[in-house]
Formats: C-alpha cells, structure tokens, sequence
C-alpha cells in the first residue's frame, strides 16, 4: 500500500483523496459563511477578509477556489438555489397524492422558504426596499431560479401528465413559477389562500383549449 493510500474500501463506498475532501469541505465552510453573514448584512458588506476569518481557511485559498468575490456570489446562488429546489422537488414528489394536492404543497414550501430561509428572506426585503449585490446573480441569464424551477415543474407535470401530451406543461409550469414569484416579492395577507389560488391557475392553464 502506497503512502497517501486510504487501502481497500467495502463495496459500494469512494473515499475521496484527502486534498479532494479538504476542497469540498472548504468550499462548503466559505459558502456557508458567505450565506450567513449576507443574512445579516446583506452581501455588499461582506468582504473575503470576513468570509476567511468565519470559515477559518486563509483568503488566497478562497480566491483560488472561487476567483473572486463574484465567483463566490455566483457558487452562494447555486448552493442556495440547488437546497430551495431539492425542497420543492420534495413536495412534489408526495405518495399517493394528487397533481392539485402536490402543488399546493410546492408553493406552500417554496412560500415559507422566503420567509424561513435567511439569506432568501434578507435578499427579498432588500429588492422590495432596493437593491442588494446578490440580486444581479439570481436575475442573471439563464436564470438559475426562475429557469431550474420551470424546467423542474414541467418535467414534473409531463410525467403525471394522463392525457400523454395533451397537457399544457410548459405554459403551465411558466404560470406556476412567475406567480409564486411574485407572491415570494410581494406577500399577499396572510388570510388569502395563495397556494390553492395558484394551483387553481395552474390547472385551469394545464387543460387544453378547445
């Protein structure tokens, strides 16, 4: 056995090379860093000094991992925008339950995480009140939010799709991602039943014309 060499592993199990594992594991203390403090105090007073000196790693490591500030604005959206869709993708997915009852329960989820959430919640206080440096990254093009949530929702709705094919799934996807956006931007009162007014919508868009 080599030096350096983790030796045999059971079935099924890649350890990674301890250098690889450091990486990861470095990237995610910055990012989890990053996402913390621009919960507090929004990412244009974050600074790399303060990302180093949280997650404990030196700021040469973080510019050679991420490149600059951007690239670390940039990796902070896709962590955050990958753990939002892992959740509405799970609300989606419920056994034994249907299309209306599934999508309620995705725009519930995707609702409370904007509150919830801290960095999703800080950076929609700061659009309805301004800016923040964070939100040119979420309105890129492609869009990793918009664009991911839509795709997601119509291969969702393709698959349970009865009529194979006759349903509106890209129209209705579309529909589905640019309301819970804007309820997301602009809360409705507390008392109006915003996920079943969506789903509503959805459905009704869903059902081929004629």
């Amino acid at each position: 056995m080599t030096q350096g060499d983790p030796g045999p592993q059971p079935d099924g199990m890649c350890v990674d090379p301890p250098r690889v594992a450091w990486r990861r594991q470095m990237r995610e203390q910055v990012l989890a860093a990053a996402a913390e403090l621009a919960s507090v105090r929004g990412w244009d007073r974050v600074r790399v000094a303060d990302l180093a000196e949280r997650a404990e790693v030196s700021r040469p490591s973080i510019y050679k991992e991420f490149g600059d500030r951007a690239g670390i604005a940039r990796a902070l959206v896709r962590r955050e925008t990958d753990h939002f869709l892992r959740g509405v993708a799970e609300a989606l997915e419920r056994p034994g339950h249907d299309v209306a009852t599934c999508l309620v329960g995705a725009v519930f989820h995707a609702l409370n995480e904007s509150v919830d959430n801290p960095l999703i919640s800080a950076v929609l206080r700061a659009a309805r009140h301004g800016t923040d440096g964070l939100l040119p990254f979420l309105a890129s093009r492609p869009d990793p939010i918009f664009d991911s949530a839509r795709s997601l929702l119509e291969a969702w709705l393709t698959d349970r799709d009865p009529t194979e094919g006759a349903w509106r799934t890209a129209d209705a996807a579309d529909v589905a991602v640019r309301l819970t956006l804007s309820h997301m931007l602009l809360p409705a009162d507390d008392s109006e039943p915003v996920p079943e007014r969506i789903t509503q919508a959805v459905l009704a868009v869903l059902t081929p014309i004629g």
